[in-house]
Order: C-alpha cells, then structure tokens, then sequence
C-alpha cells in the first residue's frame, strides 16, 4: 500500500511536465526550442507586452513579437503571435518567414497584404477589420496600410520562433560586392550605392 501511495505521490507531483514546457531562457537554444524551466508560475503563461509600438522610422511600421524569447511559456507549443502596427503610408516590405506560415487577423484600418507562390502567382487583398488572411511558410509576402487612419494587425504564427529574412535587407543590407548586386537585381551602379546606403550595406 506505502508503494503504491509513494507511486501515485510522485505521478501527481509531476503530471504537468507533459503538459507544458516553459522556456528557460538561460538555457542553450536548439532548432526544438529551449529547455524547460524548473519553476513555474501563472506569469509564465501571459504576455503583457501587445502595447502599440514606435512607427517612426523609415518603414512607419511597428512589430511587437510575442515570440519565444519574449514569452516563454510558448516554448514547444507550435505557436507564436505578433502585433503590427501601421502608420498611415506604412509598409513591412517582402519578407519570409523560414520557420512558419503567418495568419493576419485584422484590428483596425485598412491593410493591402499579399504574397507571391513559388510559380511567381500574385495574391492580394486589401483587408478591413474582422478579416483574416493567411501567408504559407516560406513565401515572400507583405502588408501596406491602405487607408488615411493608423492601421493594427495581430500576426499568429504556427512556429514558436518563425525567423524572418526581409528582402531589402538581404540584398542591400550586407557586405556583398555592389557590382554582384548590380548583376544579379539589374539596377545601374547609382541605385545599388543608393540602396546601400539607406539599408546599412557596405558599398
């Protein structure tokens, strides 16, 4: 009877490690997430961090990642979210995201939003609250506000850490010879040094 009390002490002392994994951020992070944090509590599980963000700056966009590394207790769940906020003329240029598909929920305003299949196939919409829209994993894709108000979107995502490549920035924000670039995008030597210059490239 002692064993089988023992036993059932111990299985209800850690029924809850299956259930989740929260992130201990001082652990070594591999490509399944992070290890699991050996205390837990309730603030583990809320994010209180979906406050609109800075929109002044080249893009007049704002996005406020709700990521693994800002909350933890998504850590081997499957998911992540994100807000983005939308100045008016604002715009998160082409971009990727390697590690997951993005579901756009619509808060407020108007957003352009498309992306381009593998076939080079355009889809685009121009969305107002309430709508939703999804963006497969891997494809190039953007959002643009549409209308004459600030524009707000929840992003959610089905990876934990979805990574993001934004094309601007992998073709203009790095150390690669501008005459590579000239070849390879066919801009005249002036655009690229242009280009080069408002990325952080080096020319």
């Amino acid at each position: 009877m002692f064993r089988i009390l023992l036993l059932l002490s111990l299985f209800l002392s850690t029924s809850h490690a299956s259930d989740f994994c929260v992130a201990d951020l001082k652990g070594v992070k591999s490509p399944a997430g992070y290890p699991c944090k050996s205390h837990v509590t309730v603030d583990d599980f809320v994010f209180s961090g979906f406050r609109a963000g800075n929109t002044s700056n080249v893009f007049k966009a704002a996005l406020t990642p709700a990521f693994v590394d800002e909350f933890p207790g998504v850590n081997g769940l499957g998911f992540s979210a994100a807000r983005l906020d939308l100045d008016i003329g604002g715009i998160i240029p082409m971009h990727s995201h390697p590690g997951g598909s993005e579901l756009l929920i619509m808060v407020s305003g108007q957003i352009t939003a498309g992306f381009v299949a593998s076939d080079n196939s355009v889809f685009l919409k121009t969305l107002s609250k309430g709508d939703l829209m999804i963006f497969p994993q891997g494809l190039l894709h953007f959002q643009l506000n549409a209308g004459n108000t600030k524009a707000t979107a929840i992003f959610a995502y089905s990876s934990t850490n979805p990574g993001a490549q934004l094309l601007d920035l992998a073709l203009f924000g790095n150390n690669l010879d501008s005459t590579l670039v000239q070849k390879s995008t066919f801009l005249d030597a002036a655009q690229v040094k242009k280009l080069k210059g408002a990325f952080g490239g080096s020319y």
